[in-house]
């Protein structure tokens, strides 16, 4: 499988603009970008024993001026969202150096931000000077191609992930250390090298199996490494051969997860179907009556398409709480149609209706098919009011 003239699952050396110019428009899924921070450290930084930090001081990191770095986020920025899909995400991330020059070229460009998202680090680097706040956090920006985009987000995955608490716009993550740390001859292969779990939540919250990742800015090849095990198609660009060296290395011995692991079985939305929609296409008549389950509660469709149950009057959901007495009841779970003696739940019903008219879904998919023969389903297209097709 291809992208453009880019073979996919690859990462290539050259400058990423001129790279991205050759991706056609609307066809990556997610980015995720590292650009360079242009931190402009002035002379060697020492610790109080006097050894030398390994600070950010590659040449890449380095623009003339601060027009120069605009100059050139805006030039990669556009390619961004060129070639990002309306349904797709775009992911930044820097520090107070550039975050905030980078999220107003980013607005600007066109980009609709969601969240920002505070990247905590538990084990960060001290300020050996002891002449600021001690750094402990770098700044990322989740944003679409605008407020309307139909974007992937696994809410439900990542709650899970969080002790079933809403996932929070701080993510505690350590830097990276141990043997995540990639290092050539002893010494770190890339002084900003992101930590897998970080991409890890990134990717598994915002893009689904298959789906293709692009990271103009690779470096060590977190994102393309993640990426691989998490079963996605990925493409990525370095400007530095020899960080394209060491994340194909690193690649290689990336073992793809399971697919049947990769599913997001906790994220099985309900289609978005409004009762009324039943009523239109015929699936529910005017003056049908409904039931509950065990058929002691009755209710009768009205032409408002509210229900009226012994003069409880209103949505199915409010009607069912009425009864139950209770604040609030999912209507979609308490009623039930009856045909051929057989009563069947109307939240079936709405899976049918989407499959047949809104066709989001993979009717070889379909969760909750209708057997042929037990569901009377109006053809398409054809208005029913009782008895009479308009």
């Amino acid at each position: 499988m291809s992208l453009g003239t880019f073979d996919l699952d690859t990462i290539y050396q050259g400058d990423c603009i001129e790279l991205l110019k050759k991706i056609p428009d609307n066809s990556v899924d997610l980015i995720f970008a590292d650009p360079p921070y242009n931190l402009q450290l002035n002379g060697e930084l020492y610790r109080p024993n006097q050894t030398k930090v390994d600070a950010v001081n590659d040449a890449w990191d380095k623009f003339s001026s601060k027009e120069d770095y605009d100059l050139f986020t805006e030039k990669w920025m556009q390619e961004c969202f060129r070639i990002l899909k309306n349904s797709g995400s775009f992911w930044v991330i820097g520090t107070y150096h550039n975050i905030f020059r980078v999220g107003n070229i980013l607005q600007n460009v066109g980009f609709w931000i969601l969240n920002d998202v505070i990247w905590v680090k538990p084990n960060p680097m001290p300020n050996f000077k002891g002449t600021r706040f001690n750094n402990a956090h770098e700044t990322l920006i989740w944003a679409t191609k605008s407020k309307h985009s139909n974007y992937t987000f696994h809410y439900h995955s990542l709650k899970a992930m969080n002790d079933d608490l809403q996932m929070r716009s701080d993510w505690w993550i350590p830097i990276c250390q141990g043997e995540e740390r990639i290092r050539v001859n002893g010494q770190k292969a890339h002084s900003t090298q992101k930590p897998a779990e970080l991409l890890f939540r990134i990717i598994l919250s915002t893009s689904n199996p298959n789906d293709i990742v692009l990271d103009p800015f690779s470096g060590s090849g977190t994102t393309a490494t993640v990426a691989k095990r998490l079963g996605r198609r990925f493409i990525a660009f370095d400007k530095e051969p020899f960080y394209v060296d060491v994340a194909m290395q690193r690649l290689e011995k990336i073992k793809p997860i399971e697919n049947e692991l990769l599913e997001y079985k906790i994220e099985n939305k309900k289609p978005k179907v409004p009762f009324g929609n039943l009523i239109e296409k015929g699936y529910i008549k005017i003056g049908e009556i409904i039931y509950s389950k065990d058929g002691k509660i009755q209710a009768q469709v009205q032409a408002d398409t509210t229900i009226n149950s012994n003069g409880i009057v209103g949505s199915i959901h409010k009607v069912s709480a009425t009864l139950l007495k209770k604040d609030s009841n999912n209507g979609w779970t308490f009623w039930y149609i009856k045909q051929n003696n057989t009563l069947i739940s109307i939240d079936v019903l709405r899976y049918d209706y989407e499959n047949k008219f809104l066709k989001t879904r993979n009717k070889d998919l379909n969760l909750f098919p209708i057997q042929e023969g037990l569901v009377n389903v109006p053809q398409e297209n054809n208005l029913i009011y009782g008895n009479n097709a308009v």
